[in-house]
């Protein structure tokens, strides 16, 4: 495919920096913060709180810091999205939150602590007015409470707004999750800046759509390491391209109607996945169209007869690649459960994976979303083994062609099926831009998909099994 970012607006292209439509505003903040602030270097400490520079949006904010080193960063401190729900007065909660630190004035050097400025000036109005209420005459019960009060407000009241405008942002601050979001924030500024100004719905329909995604991914990296829920993220990640390339193309026919009309349904490459793609138990839209099925090219290398074979087969979804001299993209196989015994995959942690697949079923196709699903929807995976390792070698020894795979290119839609678990309650939804609606995919289609695999392994299986590799380690004995 020839659609990349880079066929979107210059914005989307060009390399992370803060301000990307301003870069003077960056030389102007960086100035401010070096006389006014604290900039972060290699001797703060945790507690250490450097100056930021926000850059706002319509969606939310990225929060900046100014290197000491007077480098221009490519990566936010922090990012906050706005609740899409949010209403006009809630939606100030973005530029609250990002206002500028409240000056502070130290009483003396001998006396510790300091005041902010504003409750200080406030004070002192309180109590010139205070004063001059009561030599008019105001009752000095009433006016001495209230210059007591006043500053004491000025004070306080700014940290109860601040949890107030919290409850309408998700701020995302791990380092992996705001590098990922930052990427999703970056095709909403497209989106969001071509809704603003117009009433076409075309236009302000994906805005609305990306800032609701937007809102999701948020949530799940604000409670979910990108490992854990990396499925989710690429079906969000998929959406918000999807978005930005029909903004694109309708912006193309409204400038220039007797124009070449785009494919709006082309599916775009992203950016890096998010670490291992893993199964996750989140619900997430998918911008692909049509029914599963996956279309399988079979690697075969000389194989050893003596090697020992199962019924049992393993499907795992994987960074794509592509083949040598190959133009289909590879992003899912799928392996005989013995391969995971090879010595060049991690182990005892294949061993026990393999262990894991063999218990209770004597053939079939496993995704390994199931075996997250079973163990108790991943959280067991760490008394199991390292199953993001495995993957990668698994994927290492069939390149390598020291085993037989079968290897998939799934459409968005199957793959992101695969990496759900068979809970009934999962299900995939994607959006189908002709009817402005959702379109869900439950459990039978993703039952149909691992028939669909199963049936092509069915195929080839009396031609010649599934060759797990050679110099095969012993599996796990019996459990007791």
């Amino acid at each position: 495919m020839k659609d990349t970012l880079n066929s979107h607006p210059a914005s989307l292209g060009a390399p992370p920096r803060p301000f990307l439509d301003d870069p003077g505003r960056w030389e102007t903040e960086r100035s401010r913060a070096a006389r006014t602030g604290h900039r972060r270097d290699d001797t703060c400490s945790p507690d250490c709180r450097p100056v930021l520079v926000y850059e706002r949006g319509r969606w939310g904010w990225l929060a900046w810091t100014i290197p000491y080193d007077g480098t221009i960063p490519t990566a936010p401190h922090h990012i906050g999205v706005l609740d899409p729900t949010a209403t006009r007065i809630q939606s100030l909660a973005v530029r609250w939150l990002t206002r500028r630190p409240a000056h502070r004035v130290a009483l003396h050097r001998s006396i510790p602590g300091s005041l902010r400025l504003w409750p200080l000036a406030v004070a002192i109005a309180s109590l010139v007015v205070g004063l001059s209420a009561m030599a008019d005459g105001a009752p000095w019960d009433v006016a001495l409470p209230v210059m007591l009060l006043a500053p004491m407000l000025a004070e306080h009241l700014p940290g109860h707004l601040d949890v107030r405008a919290r409850q309408h942002v998700r701020t995302v601050e791990a380092e992996a999750a705001v590098r990922y979001l930052q990427r999703l924030s970056r095709v909403q500024t497209v989106l969001t800046g071509a809704a603003t100004g117009t009433d076409r719905h075309e236009l302000r329909r994906p805005a609305e759509i990306g800032q609701h995604v937007l809102w999701d991914a948020a949530g799940l990296l604000q409670t979910e390491d990108t490992r854990t829920v990396s499925a989710g993220l690429i079906a969000r990640e998929r959406l918000m391209v999807q978005l930005a390339h029909q903004v694109t193309s309708a912006q193309t026919l409204l400038t220039d109607p007797a124009g070449p009309r785009q494919r709006s349904g082309a599916a775009l490459p992203l950016g890096p996945y998010p670490p291992a793609p893993n199964p996750s138990t989140e619900r997430g839209p998918h911008p692909a169209h049509g029914n599963p099925r996956p279309k399988g090219s079979f690697l075969m290398p000389q194989r050893d007869d003596t090697a020992r074979s199962t019924d049992v087969f393993l499907l795992f979804a994987h960074e794509p690649y592509y083949p040598d001299n190959g133009v289909q993209e590879i992003n899912t196989t799928v392996v005989a459960v013995d391969t995971l015994l090879h010595p060049q995959v991690k182990q005892p942690d294949g061993a026990r994976i393999r262990d894991l697949l063999t218990r209770g079923r004597s053939d079939g196709v496993v995704p390994l979303a199931t075996l997250t699903h079973e163990l108790g929807s991943g959280d067991n995976w760490p008394t199991v083994g390292d199953f993001e390792r495995v993957t990668v070698d698994l994927v290492a020894l069939v390149r390598r062609q020291q085993c037989d795979a079968l290897s998939l290119e799934l459409s968005a839609v199957e793959r992101a099926l695969v990496c759900n678990g068979p809970g009934a309650d999962q299900e995939v939804r994607i959006f189908d831009s002709a009817t402005g609606d959702f379109i869900s995919y439950q459990q039978d289609d993703r039952a149909a998909v691992v028939a669909e695999v199963r049936r092509i392994l069915t195929a080839i299986k009396p031609e010649r099994p599934l060759w797990p590799g050679d110099h095969l380690l012993p599996a796990l004995g019996p459990r007791a």
